[in-house]
């Protein structure tokens, strides 16, 4: 069942990454991002200011994070809080549906950090099989 080309449709269909068309491929490209999942995963621990996430998440580029927040504060993962002082003090956290999210590739992430040594031994006997 193709997707509907207005978002006036009441009943939305099921997702299929598998489908071509389906939003769920460009839900699933924006929270595993390079970016999106650091950003995901840092936010899990406490609401940050823009310049403290630049900061602990290395080599992101300030445009990259911009953007990286933007889409998952659209997506509804993310909440931009603004706080009316001077100068006006702006703060990301996860909403609950990002911390939903959070949970998954927390998951993911640990997953990968815990079993990184294997991947390398993997990846230099496939290398070395090569030369």
């Amino acid at each position: 069942m193709p997707w509907p080309k207005s978002m006036k449709t009441i009943r939305i269909p099921k997702g299929n990454l598998f489908a071509s068309d389906c939003p769920t491929r460009d839900i699933l490209d924006d929270v595993t991002s390079r970016w999106g999942s650091l950003v995901v995963v840092i936010l899990m621990e406490r609401s940050y200011r823009f310049s403290e996430l630049a900061y602990l998440i290395g080599g992101v580029s300030e445009k990259m994070l911009a953007q990286t927040l933007r889409i998952l504060e659209e997506d509804g993962f993310v909440l931009r809080e603004v706080h009316a002082t001077k100068p006006p003090k702006v703060e990301y956290r996860l909403t609950p549906f990002g911390q939903e999210l959070g949970e998954r590739i927390s998951a993911l992430t640990s997953f990968v950090e815990q079993n990184a040594g294997r991947v390398m031994a993997h990846r230099a006997k496939a290398r070395q099989g090569l030369a």
